[in-house]
């Protein structure tokens, strides 16, 4: 029996619904190319930063001033805004690039957390081949002054600003710490945002005691990652008016995709089982995913997306039920008394 893996996410219709987020993997050519033909449904590129289109402006700048004071011809020899090569000029050739040579949706990604004139780069974007704008909003508000509101009203604001500068969908990656996700998430919707990726993990430090220094590795995600990405994908799948919902984070088995499938996820996106396994993986994760619809007799994706999402009219009180009865009927083996 033929299953059908289609999807749709941010307008786009996806052949299934294994989306690859940015990664190291997707830095070239080559790489897109076997992602692609191992069956990724759409690629995130690699997330051009703020801070790169900040010091690109800077450096024009600079080259500017530094030839005011020369004769009028040599003024030919600085490049202008538009002419620039350092890293966000290379970032559009290779959205342009990719988008030429490889046949699945290609997303570009820009990771900021201040409204400026960098979201200019989001049209830049778009006019260079993206099918989509992908928005990384990271941003830790540790000043003092910083208070959970102005955070959130930012974030609407920023996602907003992006938005008036495309056609394209937008979607907005966020971490899960937020006073009122459920609310943001809402707000996001009302100003139009196309998806909503859940979620971004937050830069978290380590101290190394030998050397009695702080280290910044990377982990990978592993599976007890999806908890947090499952309950606000339950929480929010139907409620939305506009926005798709993307899962992210901890996926490493077929097992993952589909209890976020199950939750309410229009896509599951994955790079850390990549990173681990390689490419390829892909069609592990595709031919999983299809012959467990088939043993249960589901003939599509779309017969399991959002199966075990949240019908409770009143969530809030549901979740503090459920969170007594997960502490009260504990019964490890340090529980359970003589």
């Amino acid at each position: 029996m033929a299953i059908d893996l289609q999807t749709r996410y941010l307008g786009l219709d996806l052949k299934n619904p294994l989306v690859v987020s940015a990664s190291p993997l997707s830095s070239d050519i080559s790489r897109l190319r076997n992602l692609a033909e191992a069956g990724a449904a759409a690629i995130v590129l690699p997330s051009l930063f703020e801070e790169q289109i900040r010091h690109e402006a800077a450096t024009v700048e600079r080259l500017a001033a530094a030839g005011s004071d020369s004769f009028a011809e040599s003024l030919s020899y600085f490049p202008s805004s538009a002419e620039a090569v350092t890293g966000p000029r290379r970032y559009l050739d290779f959205v342009a690039e990719a988008h030429a040579k490889i046949d699945v949706p290609i997303i570009a990604s820009l990771n900021g957390s201040s409204v400026a004139g960098w979201v200019d780069y989001a049209g830049l974007m778009e006019a260079a081949g993206a099918s989509a704008i992908e928005l990384n909003i990271y941003r830790i508000a540790s000043g003092p002054n910083s208070t959970g509101s102005q955070v959130e009203v930012d974030t609407v604001a920023l996602a907003k600003a992006v938005k008036a500068q495309v056609k394209v969908p937008v979607a907005v990656k966020l971490h899960p710490h937020f006073s009122a996700f459920g609310a943001l998430a809402r707000e996001l919707d009302a100003v139009g945002v196309d998806g909503l990726i859940l979620f971004n993990r937050l830069f978290q430090p380590d101290i190394d005691l030998a050397k009695l220094k702080w280290v910044n590795e990377v982990d990978l995600s592993s599976p007890a990652d999806i908890r947090l990405g499952l309950l606000w994908l339950s929480q929010l799948s139907g409620k939305l008016k506009k926005a798709s919902l993307a899962a992210n984070t901890g996926v490493e088995t077929v097992d993952e995709v589909l209890k976020y499938l199950m939750a309410g996820a229009d896509v599951v996106m994955l790079a850390s089982a990549l990173l681990r396994h390689g490419p390829g993986y892909l069609q592990t994760l595709l031919l999983g995913l299809e012959d467990w619809l088939a043993a249960r007799g589901f003939k599509s994706v779309a017969e399991v997306r959002g199966l075990l999402k949240s019908k409770h009219p009143d969530s809030e009180r549901h979740e503090r039920e459920d969170y007594i009865e997960s502490l009260t009927q504990y019964r490890g083996p340090y529980a359970r008394g003589a």
